[in-house]
This record gives C-alpha cells, sequence and structure tokens, in this order.
C-alpha cells in the first residue's frame, strides 16, 4: 500500500498490486469513540451513494459494495491530474477539456448531485478517450437548491482564478458555456444570476 494523499478527513492509498484507491477516513480522537464511528459510517456510506448516482451520467471512479463501514474502494484512475497538467497544453485543448467539464457539471446538476469541492485537483483527463474524470465526493449532497449549484460553479470559477490565472476568463467562460447548452432550460440563467449575488455577498464582507 502506497499512501498518494494525506488529508485530515482521510487518507488515500493505492494498492498498485491490483490497481484500487482505497480511501480511509480516520477516527478523531476528540470525538465519543460511538459518535465517531457513526459519523465516520454516514460519510462513507454517503460519499459511496454519490460517487454511485454520479457514474449512471458521468465518468467517475465506481466504488465497491463497502466491506468495511471506514473505507471506500474504487478503481484507480490512470490519468492527468488537471491541476497539474492543464496549463502545460495548447490553449485549444484546454478549451477542449473545459467544455467537458461544464458539461460533466450540468448533468450532475440535473440530478441534483452537487459535488461540493469542484477544484481542478479533483479532475483527472485521460488523453486517449478525452473523458475527465470527477474524483473526491467527499464534500458532495444531494440537493435542488439552485444557491448550492451556484456554490458549486463558483467554488470552480475561484480554483480556475488561483489555479490556471493565465487563461482563466477564457476557460470559465467555456464551462459556462457548456453548462447553459448542456441544462437547456432556464436554470442556467437563474444559476449564473445567483453566482453574481454570492460575488456581491463575499465584496460586501470585504
Amino acid at each position: 500500500m502506497k499512501i498518494i494523499q494525506q488529508g485530515a478527513e482521510a487518507k488515500i492509498l493505492l494498492n498498485e498490486k491490483n490497481n484500487l484507491i482505497i480511501k480511509h477516513r480516520i477516527s478523531k480522537s476528540y470525538r465519543h469513540s460511538e459518535l465517531d464511528k457513526k459519523i465516520i459510517k454516514r460519510r462513507t456510506k454517503s460519499e459511496t451513494k454519490l460517487l454511485k448516482k454520479a457514474s449512471e451520467t458521468i465518468s467517475v471512479p465506481i466504488p465497491e459494495k463497502p466491506k468495511e463501514f471506514n473505507k471506500i474502494i474504487m478503481p484507480y484512475i490512470k490519468g492527468k491530474k488537471l491541476s497539474e497538467n492543464l496549463d502545460k497544453l495548447p490553449i485549444k485543448k484546454q478549451k477542449e477539456i473545459m467544455e467537458t467539464v461544464g458539461k460533466n457539471i450540468a448533468k450532475l446538476h440535473k440530478e441534483d448531485i452537487i459535488h461540493g469541492d469542484l477544484t481542478t485537483s479533483n479532475m483527472i483527463f485521460i488523453p486517449k478517450s478525452k473523458e475527465v474524470f470527477f474524483i473526491d465526493f467527499g464534500l458532495g449532497f444531494i440537493s435542488k437548491k439552485i444557491e448550492d449549484k451556484a456554490v458549486d460553479l463558483h467554488l470552480l470559477k475561484q480554483a480556475l482564478e488561483a489555479k490556471h490565472f493565465i487563461n482563466w476568463k477564457i476557460l470559465l467562460k467555456e464551462v459556462f458555456d457548456s453548462y447553459e447548452k448542456t441544462l437547456k432550460s432556464s436554470e442556467s440563467k437563474k444559476v449564473f444570476e445567483r453566482i453574481t449575488a454570492i460575488e456581491r455577498r463575499g465584496r460586501y464582507r470585504h
């Protein structure tokens, strides 16, 4: 087992022998042991269900049937993490990828799936198939609310501006255009209007 990521909530392990990822949720010593177990079990179950639901509409690693309450086992997606590779690609290719990203987000939102942490660190591009896999639904949930969908897109906007600042405006336009085209409803307009309102609130607080 090789640790490929260590966070506050979970550690991500790679079993190189069978090409599987194990997301192991970490116990918190400050919580009562029974409560800790319940929280971990609930969050693991919730993320597993979200991944399965999302897999019906976009490319995500499909989890195995859970054997332990604190672990999600899923296939290792061998590709390029967008956060590290997007800027290295020609601008035409970057735009194509972000068009796919926008389409994926719209498909999730159609099913009322909120990813909760939409950054290019949680996206993996497969050059051969041109697929973009979304990973890490640990902060995800189900919601019909326009506000939640707007926050999802707003997070991605902030991530693009911070991490891919050279072309972020061009890339964001590709995401928004593709999102609107895929959603094919008045909902996209409401989502975009709410993003503007969220940004105004942010500026007001500062």
